[in-house]
């Protein structure tokens, strides 16, 4: 049976038909929240959708976080429909696919599109839930970042380095400029986690080194135990990994 932490919570997560978005909808729906996630692709959504009404009340949304006015219609119609929207959870991302990500090869559209999705659509997002927020005095943003994010590698290039380091930077702005409003936004930094967007590398993970990666239900925890803390309490930052860390043991570099 669905818990009851979030009972009466209304969370929104982008992203949230795989991955780590996903996993976060269901740790946030099974405490009793009612989950809305948006994602660009209608098949994720749905078949994400379907997993999140086994566990409480959840509906979805088709959005292209890049769309600024898309964005601000989404959000709308969630506080129009809802009242509110208590939780923000920004897990949309990408990256360049096709190993051409590094300065040596990537293209301008690639940078573009990276900065469209990871950066201005995060930043829409949050944008648009804060005033809802400051309204209430209360609100929670869930913004997620990247091991690259603070750690900047060769494998992961350089927009996606940029755009997850600049995550980080819009949390504590936020924090900064909000906590006076009872609004307390967290970064959460996954190292190498088993979720679709490790087939956009040079060279995919195989399934054994999948295996060995944190998994997505693992960032459903920390998704939940950052949500459910106290209103006076904020997590400003966590930096989750793998045990077998390979950005530590070597092994992760991209193969030419």
């Amino acid at each position: 049976m669905p818990g009851a932490e979030l009972k009466g919570k209304v969370a929104w997560v982008t992203g949230g038909g795989s991955g780590i978005g996903l996993a976060g909808a269901k740790a946030l729906a099974a405490a009793g929240a009612h989950v809305v996630i948006s994602g660009r692709t209608a098949r994720t959504n749905d078949s994400g959708l379907a997993e999140l009404r086994k566990l409480g009340s959840a509906e979805a949304m088709q959005l292209d976080v890049g769309d600024r006015a898309a964005v601000e219609k989404t959000a709308a119609d969630i506080e129009k429909r809802h009242g509110r929207i208590d939780i923000l959870v920004a897990s949309a991302g990408t990256n360049i696919g096709g190993g051409k990500r590094n300065f040596s090869n990537m293209t301008l559209d690639g940078w573009d599109d990276v900065v469209r999705i990871n950066l201005n659509g995060l930043f829409y997002c949050c944008h648009a839930v804060l005033p809802g927020m400051r309204a209430r005095k209360d609100g929670l943003i869930i913004n997620i970042s990247s091991w690259a994010g603070r750690y900047a590698s060769v494998l992961t290039g350089p927009a996606y380095n940029a755009t997850k380091r600049a995550v980080i930077a819009i949390s504590e702005s936020i924090n900064m400029e909000e906590c006076a409003n009872g609004i307390r936004a967290t970064s959460i930094l996954p190292g190498e986690v088993a979720t679709p967007i490790l087939e956009k590398r040079p060279v995919p993970p195989s399934a054994e080194e999948r295996a060995r990666m944190a998994q997505p239900e693992d960032f459903g925890k920390a998704i939940l135990f950052v949500a459910t803390m106290p209103a006076r309490t904020t997590v400003n930052e966590m930096i989750i990994a793998p045990t077998w860390n390979r950005f530590y043991l070597g092994g992760i570099e991209a193969k030419k």
